[in-house]
């Protein structure tokens, strides 16, 4: 199995356009997103959507490499790192997001609204960096 840029490159401008929009709700701060179930439900479903098209895109590069997949979702970011692809500091800081993405899929014990809005100033910072490891290691 090869990397297939294409799908990568998709999937890659799809995680940047939610990225983009999410930035105005983070420019009205931590006080208007707590009090907004609206701005919570839209943040909550594009981190979900995020990170799920992050996964995808861990997976397919490390079997499209010639390495057998992850034993899960947390493992594909530290895997990218055993092959070369992400800084292993950055791979298990942003390996954090598929426990953020277990959360929100599954509602577990509830959603600290506040955490989720810490986790989307992390992706703000995070998700760029990983678009651009991507990017480059397809090149």
């Amino acid at each position: 199995m090869t990397i297939d840029p294409e799908l990568v490159t998709r999937k890659l401008l799809l995680i940047a356009a939610d990225l983009a929009a999410l930035g105005p709700i983070r420019a009205r701060g931590a006080d208007a997103y707590l009090q907004n179930w609206i701005d919570q439900a839209v943040v909550e479903r594009y981190l979900e959507r995020m990170v799920g098209r992050m996964i995808d895109v861990n997976y397919h590069v490390i079997t499209g490499s010639g390495h057998p997949p992850p034993a899960d979702y947390h493992a594909s970011f530290v895997r990218l790192a055993e092959i070369g692809v992400l800084d292993p500091a950055f791979a298990k800081r942003i390996a954090r997001s598929a426990g953020l993405r277990n959360r929100l899929v599954h509602d577990y014990e509830g959603l600290d609204h506040s955490k989720v809005f810490a986790a989307l100033v992390e992706a703000l910072e995070d998700v760029p960096q990983f678009l651009d490891r991507i990017n480059s290691h397809i090149a």
